[in-house]
């Protein structure tokens, strides 16, 4: 299979090998595409909660101040205190609460990690597209120019007598079908081409055709469902979701739990009285604090059962992530699969199609062939040519969506 894909890479005509990569296009989406730089920025602001959680059993301290005026008694007064409170036993609110916000970190983390490889798989995506159509343009040009040639050739047949002005309309027609071809070829390049400077962020030159398959393509089907159950990002996430519901059952229990404190204050005041300040004394004070809910009229008991269920919902969703990243792998899989296998005998059918135009050309040389023959040929070598750049754009896009489905559609893999 090899031999033939080689010899279809050499009939396309398509761009050239060193123009702009694929590596190239992920990278300057990854520098530049403003979906990404928004979902990092969320994750950042997602990854303050653990420290947010903290607090609940961390020292607090607060000061505060009044001043005043009275007419009849004191004259202008004033007030000011400190206070500060150090948990000593949450109940278990300060660590269910920090293992809720660390999986919703988590949760968020493999979030992040799906839009990166969605867009990652646009980028692909477009990358194929335009090579594509970049190809289609390069086949419509070059078979102009060869019915160029045709054309000039027949005509000095007919000069010679050696061919009719039938042959010459026949060719000239295809010629202008062609023509035509081009200028769909140039619009629908002109399209792709905006979508891929959306996605990536940058206009693109000529697309470069030799992209290797990545390393990270799982080898069986087998082992294509495995990486899809242990790094499918959707799944993963919906894991750390169901985790964050677990932690969140423990918060609401914690709640009938005591909670106690050391608690400290200290204040002065103050008067002013013949221009003088005139203070009182400060006090101090400081104690353990105990709070033990008794009765809540039910909201404990209910926000429990309410957590529970969140949670037995979330273990459902998981299984339904579960089963939908096996059929992503399994969906992908057999995408890819008949992909490789267009491309094969596709590129076998280019190969055959070339042989066959020159063979037509040499016949038609020595009267062996018709005008016919030669336009039928020529038509057959274009469309196998188009056919062979589909199909590498299509094993483009198909490699990319198995990647994602496994979990493995990152930047370092182009």
């Amino acid at each position: 299979m090899n031999r033939w894909l080689v010899g279809a890479a050499a009939l396309v005509l398509a761009t050239p090998a060193c123009g702009e990569t694929l590596h190239d296009a992920v990278a300057a989406a990854y520098a530049t595409n403003p979906e990404l730089a928004a979902a990092r920025a969320r994750q950042d602001a997602l990854g303050e909660a653990p420290e947010q959680a903290r607090v609940i059993g961390r020292p607090t301290v607060d000061a505060g101040g009044d001043a005043g005026y009275d007419r009849f008694n004191s004259g202008r007064t004033g007030t000011a205190s400190i206070g500060a409170t150090l948990p000593i036993w949450t109940g278990g609110r300060a660590s269910s609460a920090v293992r809720a916000a660390n999986s919703d970190v988590a949760a968020g983390a493999e979030g992040l990690r799906n839009i990166e490889a969605a867009i990652l798989e646009r980028v692909v995506g477009a990358y194929a597209d335009l090579l594509y159509n970049q190809q289609a343009v390069e086949v419509a040009r070059v078979g102009i120019e060869r019915l160029d040639a045709q054309v000039a050739e027949a005509r000095s047949r007919f000069g010679l007598g050696q061919a009719t002005r039938t042959d010459v309309a026949q060719l000239e027609a295809q010629r202008a079908s062609v023509v035509a071809n081009l200028a769909d070829a140039e619009g629908a390049l002109a399209t792709v081409a905006a979508t891929y400077r959306a996605i990536v962020g940058q206009a693109a030159g000529a697309l470069s055709a030799e992209v290797p398959p990545p390393a990270a393509l799982p080898a069986t089907l087998d082992a294509a469902r495995d990486e899809a159950q242990a790094a499918n990002p959707l799944l993963l996430q919906q894991r750390r979701v169901a985790d964050a519901a677990a932690a969140r059952i423990d918060r609401e229990r914690a709640e009938r739990a005591p909670f106690v404190s050391l608690n400290g204050a200290y204040g002065y005041g103050g008067r002013i009285a013949d221009d003088r300040i005139r203070g009182y004394e400060a006090a101090a004070s400081a104690g353990l604090a105990l709070r033990v809910p008794l009765l809540t009229g039910g909201l404990v008991p209910s926000r429990v059962r309410q957590a529970t269920a969140t949670y037995r919902a979330e273990r459902f969703q998981t299984d339904a992530a579960a089963r939908e990243a096996t059929r992503a792998a399994d969906a992908a899989w057999a995408t890819l699969a008949a992909a490789r296998a267009r491309l094969a005998a596709n590129a076998e059918g280019l190969v055959a199609a070339d042989l066959a135009l020159k063979g037509v050309r040499a016949e038609y040389s020595f009267d062996l062939r018709s005008t016919i023959d030669i336009l039928v040929a020529d038509q057959s070598f274009r469309a196998a040519q188009l056919a062979v750049a589909r199909n590498r754009s299509d094993v483009l896009i198909a490699q990319a969506a198995l990647l994602r489905a496994t979990g493995r559609l990152t930047g370092s893999v182009y």
